[in-house]
Formats: C-alpha cells, structure tokens, sequence
C-alpha cells in the first residue's frame, strides 16, 4: 500500500514538472503563429534602403512569455537574434497584465482574468500571481536582466539621453546594439492608486495605454461593456503622465476616451499598434477624424500586421494603411505597430521586415518617406515625449 502511495505521488509529480515544463511553450505555439502564406520577391533596391533604416516598432508582447529573449526561439514572433536579423533599432515592449475569459473586441468584462493562469504555470514570483503592478514590474526586471547579460547587445533606453547614445552606437558597433524600451497595455495594474504611475515610472516605462480589454477606474475600452470616455480619474493619469514624460498611447481606448484624450492632451500621443477604418472597418481601428485627431497632438499611428489591423496579414495590406494615414495627415504621422507574441497571427516575423520596405516601394513611397515610416518618425515623438515636461514649455494650443 506505501509503495504504492509512492508510485502515485512520483506519477503526480512528473506530471506537475512536465506541466510546467512544456505548457507555456505549447500555449505559445497556439497563441503566437505565422501563417506560412506567400511572401513578396524582396529586391536588391529594397534589401539596400533596408539596412540602412533605423526602425523602431512601438508594441511587442515577447516578455508576456517565458523564454529567453536573447536566444533564439523556434516559436513566437521576436526576440533578440530576430531583431537583429529584422534590422530594428528600437523596440518597444509591452507589459500585458491582464485579459478576460472569452475575450473578443466587442465586449468584455474585467471579471475575469486569463494571465493568471499563465503566470503560474510559467512559475513567476509568487508576487506576481495576484498583483497586476507586481507583474509589470516582474516585465520590467526580465528586460533589464536581460540587458545586463547581453555583452552590449541589448540595451534598456529610459531617456532621451540614452536613446542618442543607442542611435550612436549603431553608427559604430558590430553588431549594432538593438535597444528596448517599456510601455504598458492598460493602466488596470496601477491597481487604483495613481500614485503607483510612479512606481512604474522608476521602472523604466515610457509610454501606457489607458486601457486594455476592458474599462477601468481612467476610461472606457473600445471592448468594454460601457465603452466611456475618461473619468476625473483618467485625466487625473494623463496629466500626470505627460508631466513626468510618460507616452499616452489610445490603442484600445473607446471613441469616447479617444476624443477626450485629444481634449486634455498637451503633448503628442500614439497609437502603438492597430489600423484604420478606411482600409480595415474594424471596431478598434481610427476613424479619419481619429487620426486627424492623433496628427494634431504631433503623435504618429502604429500599423500592426495582424488579420484584425489590416484585414489581411500580407505585407501589402500593411502599406494600404500606413498610405492611408500618409495621404490624409502626411507621410510624418506613420509608424510601425506590430503587436508580435501578442497573441496575434502574422504574415512574417521581425527578422523579415524587409517585407514592410519592399511592400512600400511596391506601393510607391519615396525612400525618405520609408525611412520616416520606419522609424524616423517614431524617433521624433519618443525622443521629445519622454522627457519630462518643464511646468511652463511645450503647453499644446488650447483647444
């Protein structure tokens, strides 16, 4: 009877290290896929101009998962070898702290949480399981460990200061260092207290999106059930924000939120990653007068590459709507928005982004226009966003 006790609880426990083990993996598999379907014939015009871009994509979700972003993975979207490959100078990296059951774009609920679960199994720290603030910092920490383990190769920018330094270094390094910077998707994990922006802050996060998948204390999510605009509390945040030098991002906020951000805004303002109504007529997607709106804060629009974005994952469908923002606001309001690893299906991963530059020749941009598409004008707006704002400069024109 004892032997057998035994046998079972060995059995129990193989079975928990195995779960551990491969889950993650085997959920990432399922979650984070390319699609396989045909890409464009890249041309030597379009490998040169290439190679000599400096890009930056303003939303990945590759520290939602538990692997290591300096090695290679044989699954997801991104990590530091890819970057690499994909020629990127800047990559924003998202904190991803919560989601609903059943999560759709139309409506969802907070009441429930599928992260959870998955940072259980991943085997976070206990800190992490039931704090959302404590799991962004956990982001947080996993991108500067893995900066202080990649001799040089990966590097944590926080300030303008360390953004010039990284745009340096790529002028003169072998290989180029690729630099990271932090934002967060929804403020849900301030925890209902604004004063924790500071704590997320010191961390080392630039840029947040007030909401995620569902409203919150700050605003109605474009998914949520009441869809508001920002509450006292959310205006409250966004000043704040612009104070210290942290990016607004509207990505998922509500049409109601989204028109009171422009109201309050005094410094410009992203959209890190989605597409437009005019190419695209998806519920999440900018209304034109939504990217009039972005335009006139100074901010830029990031284009993802997910079916949802850009009703297509082909490179083509990519170009069609960062034509669109350039033909209505000018080719200095475009940006690269990917959402990779954010359980999202795509075309191609970041080490082929030659597809983007190829499928914008194709479509007619100018190489300068491509190079302010593909970074330059990323460049721009974070350069000047995440420098705290001084009390009497930089006021927008009253609105």
């Amino acid at each position: 009877m004892r032997r057998w006790l035994i046998g079972i609880v060995a059995l129990l426990l193989v079975a928990a290290a195995a779960f551990f083990i491969f889950a993650p993996g085997i959920v990432e598999r399922g979650t984070n896929k390319i699609d396989g379907k045909p890409l464009l014939t890249v041309s030597d015009h379009a490998k040169t101009l290439h190679k000599s871009l400096v890009i930056v994509d303003l939303h990945s979700d590759s520290l939602l998962w538990s692997r290591n972003f300096l090695d290679r993975a044989d699954r997801g979207h991104m990590d530091l070898p890819r970057l690499e490959e994909g020629n990127v100078a800047l990559q924003i990296l998202s904190s991803t702290t919560k989601s609903p059951k059943g999560q759709n774009y139309d409506a969802n609920s907070g009441d429930t949480d599928n992260i959870t679960s998955l940072v259980v199994a991943q085997l976070q720290p206990v800190r992490t399981w039931n704090s959302l603030l404590e799991r962004s910092l956990w982001h947080a920490e996993k991108l500067h460990r893995a900066a202080a383990a990649s001799a040089g190769k990966l590097v944590a920018v926080a300030t303008p200061a360390e953004l010039d330094a990284l745009l340096a270094a790529r002028k003169t390094k072998t290989p180029p260092p690729v630099g990271a910077m932090m934002s967060v998707e929804g403020l849900h994990n301030l925890e209902g207290r604004i004063d924790n922006l500071g704590k997320l802050y010191a961390a080392g996060i630039r840029m947040a999106g007030i909401t995620h998948f569902f409203d919150n204390e700050f605003a109605g999510s474009m998914h949520g059930l009441k869809k508001g605009g920002l509450t006292p509390l959310g205006r409250e945040v966004v000043a704040r924000m612009e104070a210290k030098g942290m990016i607004v991002d509207i990505a998922h906020c509500s049409h109601a939120c989204v028109a009171d951000i422009f109201k309050v805004a005094r410094r410009p303002v992203v959209s890190s990653h989605g597409g437009v109504q005019a190419t695209c007529k998806v519920n999440r997607n900018l209304t034109d007068d939504e990217i009039r709106g972005v335009a006139a804060t100074g901010g830029v629009i990031g284009i993802g590459y997910w079916d949802a974005a850009v009703c297509d994952t082909s490179p083509a469908s990519v170009a069609k709507a960062m034509k669109h923002v350039r033909d209505l606001v000018g080719i200095q309001h475009v940006a690269l928005g990917s959402d990779y690893d954010g359980a999202t299906t795509v075309r191609f991963d970041t080490s082929k982004l030659v597809q983007v530059t190829e499928a914008l020749i194709e479509a007619g941009f100018t190489d300068d226009e491509i190079r302010a598409a593909m970074g330059g004008n990323a460049i721009r707006v974070l350069r000047a966003g995440i420098a705290p704002m001084a009390p009497a400069a930089s006021a927008m024109p009253a609105k």
